[in-house]
């Protein structure tokens, strides 16, 4: 709005100074990448005193705001909280449109920190005698809220640290196994789980000494109404038993119906088509792409009201029917409007009638199930179930139940809290062991593996499928650009909103569809491991990248590899494309130095390194 105004707050000598302190911030930038940068229409803002700062933005033009807003050439910076990390940039007044931020997964609110850091720029040290921080009312917005926020003046320090596979590697490597668990037990992190354990502390032993209260009341009341105390007990934990059964018997039949489904949905190919009857889209639905995996299948299908998606077990009550079969045309692109509205029509002109329903598959009795049948009737036969005039007696066995289930909850969370880091480091090395890259020695300790070392030097979120990766040699043999395709599914992160497509449907070659689907393989074994131990699994490869890298890495221009990104769905700002191609230069690298630099693996490496590392992303990492 601003730039499509006459809004100007320089002087005209104050452009001639912006535009050199610009020229010097670009001079690395090839001249083709202007356009796609969108540089003359940045500088036209800079040049009328305002701009804006935040993450998509590439690290130069970021540079050359802060240096412009310092020098007092940029009078207004509408900026994300980007601005107040780590950077002197005071300003006269600070204005915040919303009390939320988004964190990567949510839109939250901000807290008291979060506010001193982002209003304390306001007033600058020597020139202003106060500073203003503006917050935009809406109806959303209470007074005593903001008040809360800006009275705040302590602010607790919340530990992130957690063990990992690459730093238990490394501990193991240098403390051993007690060494490393006397580190985690001195942590920080364990200070403050063990100081929250002590209110738990307290709670379950007021929950024991009301227990043994409500025991003798029981006892009391039983014996006044001429019942034995254990036979009343008796009667309730039967009750009890059953109800245990009822909700296992339903957690049962809600598993079978969901395996149903999800076999039903995997076995759906192209050109079959099911009907939706669950949330916003319903009526015929045309599978266009099979499922990718058989944990959790969702196969890509389009809609009778052009809706293109995946559809999994959430979305179906019973299980997909098949109602007929299409041919696709292959003329018919799906990834075009044009290709979906012909494929729309195609659905509705076939003919084939929307599903009325249909019958659940008839179910055997379960364990609990027949279980239940006998509960009942030993209930029923019980002497006390024919009494009346014991509700006293019922309410307070509902009470000493709830007592027993809130004694049972406590115990086992301060069991688990008192050393969280601990058997969360321990459950690691279960991992580690069982994938050979722990092992025991003579003396009875565990000692890093020559399989190993690898691990020691890869330091990513997704450490052990890296790992995984390069013992199993899916990698060995690719070219540098697909090298560095695959190794981007390690660290790209898609939006929420966007879908990338299936492996299966990537544009591109053999090889790289090939290891990317091998890839995909070993994620899945190394989730069984983690799963088996207890551990967080590592997250799924994301493919988003994979395209516009490839691109880039083979030479490809600017423009082409956004081009490439958008196509997979994946819309990224100059900025964020530099950003994720420095993550996989960085991944690269560890990769280069983790194995014999004489491989096929390491000399790929290289190569991809340099062919990544050119052009805007090489001039933000000079």
């Amino acid at each position: 709005q601003c730039l499509r105004s006459d809004l100007n707050l320089l002087e005209p000598h104050q452009v001639s100074a912006v535009d050199a302190i610009v020229d010097r911030h670009l001079s690395a930038l090839a001249p083709g990448d202007a356009d796609v940068l969108g540089v003359d229409e940045w500088r036209d803002g800079l040049r009328r005193g305002f701009a804006a700062h935040h993450a998509g933005l590439l690290p130069t033009f970021r540079q050359a705001v802060e240096e412009l807003f310092v020098e007092g050439l940029v009078q207004v910076v509408f900026a994300t909280e980007t601005l107040a990390l780590g950077i002197n940039m005071p300003a006269r007044s600070v204005v915040l449109e919303r009390l939320v931020k988004y964190n990567g997964e949510a839109h939250v609110d901000l807290t008291p920190g979060e506010y001193t850091q982002l209003t304390g720029r306001a007033g600058r040290r020597g020139i202003d005698v106060e500073g203003h921080a503006v917050v935009v009312w809406t109806p959303e917005v209470a007074p005593d809220r903001v008040a809360g926020l800006a009275g705040a003046r302590t602010f607790p320090l919340r530990s992130s640290f957690a063990p990992e596979y690459n730093m238990a590697m490394n501990l193991i490597d240098r403390l051993g196994v007690d060494g490393s668990r006397d580190l985690l037990r001195r942590s920080f992190a364990q200070f403050q789980t063990d100081r929250s354990v002590v209110g738990q502390a307290r709670q379950l032993d007021r929950a024991r000494m009301t227990l043994r209260k409500v025991d003798a009341e029981l006892e009391h009341s039983a014996e006044r109404k001429g019942l034995a105390p254990e036979s009343f007990l008796e009667y309730v934990s039967l009750r009890e038993d059953i109800r245990r059964h009822e909700r296992a018997a339903k957690f049962v039949r809600r598993m079978e119906a969901s395996d149903a489904v999800s076999e039903d949905l995997l076995s759906l190919k192209p050109g079959n088509v099911i009907g939706l009857n669950n949330g916003r889209h319903r009526g015929l639905a045309l599978v266009l792409e099979r499922a990718a995996m058989d944990v959790d299948p969702k196969p890509l299908v389009l809609s009778e009201d052009g809706w293109t998606g995946r559809v999994g077990v959430r979305d179906f009550v019973n299980p997909p029917e098949v109602l007929g079969h299409l041919r696709i045309p292959k003329s018919a692109n799906r990834r075009s409007a044009q290709g979906r509205r012909e494929l729309v029509k195609l659905i509705r002109s076939s003919g084939i009638a929307r599903p009325r329903g249909r019958n659940k598959k008839k179910r055997e009795l379960s364990e609990h199930d027949l279980r239940l049948t006998e509960l009942r009737n030993r209930l029923r036969k019980h002497p006390v179930h024919k009494l009346n005039g014991i509700d006293d007696l019922h309410r307070l066995s509902e009470r000493r139940h709830r007592l027993l289930r809130d004694i049972d909850s406590l115990e086992r969370a301060v069991d688990e809290r008192t050393a969280a880091l601990e058997t969360e480091f321990d459950a690691i090395t279960g991992v580690l062991t069982e994938l050979s890259y722990l092992e025991t020695d003579d003396s009875g300790e565990l000692v890093v593996t020559p399989t190993g070392a690898v691990l020691r030097r890869i330091y990513s979120e997704s450490d052990l499928l890296v790992a995984e990766c390069i013992r199993a040699g899916i990698w060995d043999r690719l070219s540098p650009p697909d090298l560095a395709a695959v190794v981007s599914s390690m660290v790209y992160e898609s939006r929420r909103d966007s879908y990338s497509g299936g492996v299966d449907s990537m544009p591109g070659d053999r090889a790289l569809r090939e290891s990317l689907l091998a890839t995909v393989d070993v994620w899945q074994a190394t989730n069984d491991v983690q799963e088996r131990h207890g551990v967080v699994q590592t997250r799924e490869p994301d493919t988003g990248f994979c395209i516009a890298i490839g691109a880039w890495a083979s030479g490809r221009s600017l423009r082409e590899a956004l081009l490439a990104a958008s196509e997979r769905g994946q819309l990224l700002s100059p900025g964020d494309f530099v950003r994720w191609n420095r993550q996989v230069i960085d991944l690269l690298e560890q990769i280069r130095g983790s194995v014999d630099p004489d491989t096929g693996l390491a000399v790929a490496a290289a190569r991809a390194v340099k062919g990544v590392k050119r052009g805007v992303v090489a001039s933000e990492l000079d």
